[in-house]
């Protein structure tokens, strides 16, 4: 069923185009994710498919079909700050949900009489599988301040509110901007589980690429002014543009040579040129242009020489911090090594934050001691983001911090060409703050930390906001980097690619250090819940059986028992080892299977010891 059909829109803003001439066909049960770098116009584009703003040119035609209830996500939701928590998500005409809503209220102030006008009135609406589903959304986003009002919400509450708000509503089409941001991962991972279903149609934009991966089954990339379409999942599109990439290269090997020879041409000719010279010129910049966009890709490729780390880093002794009666960290030690590559996870107000500004000295401990290095150099990239005057230009901001920085073999690298390297050329270097997009100024911020040439990165959230080009580059340059590297992120694809091992702050001031991934700790837990469950009704079944049977029975059982979960284990690691044969290609992928092969044959090894010391015993 054909749900919204975009026709030849075209839209610019200035001389800048965004797009050009595209078409888009949303069917029910699409998933769709649109990708692009920073600046192109993803979330214009959203707009326009929710019907804010409006397409350009002649044939431009959005077709929507008929009583089609659509729900937009924005990064910037915009409430009436005086109306509660409870008012703002159960803001809906339907009957059912206005019921619910008189419930949660009635609820709150505890009036019996209210309580059970209530209860009759969701019973004749039959609407207790929506209260179901509005407890889960609540509780999935941590939502409970249903009283507050909208005006004393951080700006992360208010993302979470709107996301419940639109899910709770169930419309026929959800259009997402960035629905992971603000998002803890735990909240990620439901979401990706409730987004997967069939039944809904979902076009978004997203950088996150596990979310990419098991959400969407179609990826459309903007790419200078064009759309790509790629039917599958992130895997099926990185394959599929690789092709298309391969086939752009084979063309800019021709153009390459055909610029030469322009180029060549343009440099012979005399300053007073006729219109025939006149049309070779303008082939000329076409042919530049197209080369431009062949090779930009590939241009932040560098490697910055940090000042030199000692051996002291940042020192943890018996480290204690609390918050009135919320306990951060208790008797925490640890000392960084050289080079280290730490990932810091917990559930939002978990206090990783709180872990950052005790490293770098900003807050100190409630007992113990934090000891810093003197030869230690933060870069410290937080949440906020740049303070910054808007009418300044790009590349005032990044001389104020250095004119050049060092590279290898005693090379330099002007501020001009670190802004090249990250994607920002010569022209849009004199472009004001203010003109530039929130990924742009994101990889502003981000380029102005390492332009202070740092030996100890810190990285807060540093994913928001950016697009996966940059971000590709962004990991190659920090997998190439020679100091210590600290990350929260909620972006579990960039955990898994920077880390190798993470500090899980679980509550009640205990923090894990857990030596691996975090899929590998995902994954490690999961296992330890199934074995607990498994090992629950093995115990239950023992003891019933205890009163009936003979001791030798018992040790079958439990023999049996083991059979079993090996049984179990094998048929898995068996379903592992034929997925990474048939991955060999995809680093990411044989990275995460490779984990969890290890954690299951592990698992294979404890459950053939236990299953031996039961054989001695019946043996005996």
């Amino acid at each position: 069923m054909n749900y919204i059909n975009v026709e030849h829109a075209s839209l610019s803003f200035g001389e800048k185009v965004l797009f050009t001439d595209v078409n888009l066909l949303i069917n029910k049960g699409d998933r769709i994710a649109l990708i692009a770098k920073n600046g192109s116009g993803k979330t214009t584009f959203l707009k326009l498919m929710a019907g804010e703003i409006s397409a350009e040119g002649e044939k431009a035609n959005i077709l929507v079909r008929k009583n089609l209830n659509i729900a937009y996500l924005k990064q910037e939701p915009n409430f009436h700050p005086d109306m509660t928590v409870i008012d703002t998500l159960m803001d809906s005409d339907v009957p059912e949900i206005r019921a619910i809503r008189d419930y949660e209220i009635a609820l709150s102030d505890g009036n019996p009489d209210k309580i059970n006008a209530c209860v009759t009135r969701i019973e004749d609406l039959k609407a207790w599988d929506i209260e179901a589903r509005v407890k889960e959304i609540l509780f999935r986003l941590n939502i409970d301040m249903l009283d507050k009002q909208i005006k004393f919400l951080s700006g992360g509450q208010r993302r979470r509110i709107a996301l419940a708000q639109i899910l709770i509503k169930e419309p026929d089409v959800l259009i997402l901007d960035e629905p992971t941001n603000h998002l803890d991962v735990e909240m990620i991972e439901w979401l990706e589980q409730y987004l997967a279903s069939p039944n809904l149609t979902i076009f978004m934009v997203t950088h996150d690429r596990y979310f990419l991966e098991r959400v969407c089954n179609v990826i459309i990339e903007l790419d200078e002014g064009n759309f790509f379409h790629y039917r599958g999942n992130y895997s099926n599109f990185l394959e599929k543009r690789a092709e298309r990439k391969e086939n752009d290269s084979i063309r800019g090997e021709k153009v390459k040579k055909l610029f030469k020879k322009e180029l060549d041409w343009v440099r012979r000719q005399p300053k007073a040129r006729g219109t025939k010279a006149k049309s070779r010129i303008e082939q000329f910049e076409k042919i530049k242009a197209e080369k431009n966009s062949i090779t930009r890709e590939a241009v932040m490729k560098f490697h910055i020489v940090p000042e030199r780390l000692g051996s002291k880093i940042v020192e943890f002794h018996n480290v204690s911090k609390a918050f009135d009666e919320k306990q951060i960290m208790r008797n925490f030690s640890y000392k960084f090594k050289k080079n280290e590559r730490v990932g810091i996870s917990g559930i939002n107000g978990s206090g990783k934050s709180t872990f950052i500004n005790l490293m770098t000295g900003s807050l100190a401990p409630d007992e113990g001691k934090i000891v810093i290095g003197e030869t230690v150099k933060f870069g410290y990239y937080n949440q906020e983001g740049l303070k910054l005057d808007i009418d300044k230009r790009v590349i005032d901001i990044v001389r104020d911090i250095a004119e050049y920085i060092p590279l290898e073999k005693g090379l330099k690298l002007s501020a001009e060409q670190l802004l090249e390297r990250f994607l920002f050329p010569r022209p849009q270097q004199q472009v004001f703050f203010s003109q530039l997009s929130g990924g742009e100024r994101r990889r502003l911020y981000l380029l102005s930390i390492l332009m202070s040439n740092p030996n100890f990165l810190i990285l807060d959230e540093p994913t928001n906001d950016l697009d996966i080009v940059t971000l590709n580059i962004l990991e190659d340059y920090l997998q190439e980097f020679p100091g210590c590297l600290v990350i929260i992120s909620h972006d579990r694809y960039f955990m898994d690619k920077l880390t190798d091992h993470i500090f899980i702050l679980e509550g009640q001031g205990k923090v894990q250090d857990f030596n691996g991934s975090y899929s590998e700790w995902k994954a490690r837990k999961e296992l330890s819940i199934e074995e607990s469950r498994e090992s629950s009704v093995s115990s239950d079944s023992s003891k019933v059986q205890t009163s009936k049977k003979h001791p030798a029975q018992l040790v079958k059982n439990e023999i049996k028992t083991i059979e079993k979960k090996l049984a179990k284990k094998e048929d898995k690691k068996k379903e592992l080892t034929e997925e990474l044969n048939s991955n060999l290609e995809d680093l990411d992928k044989l990275t995460k299977l490779s984990a969890e092969i290890g954690v299951i044959v592990q698992e294979i090894e404890r459950l053939e010891v236990e299953w031996e010391s039961w054989v001695e015993k019946l043996e005996d």
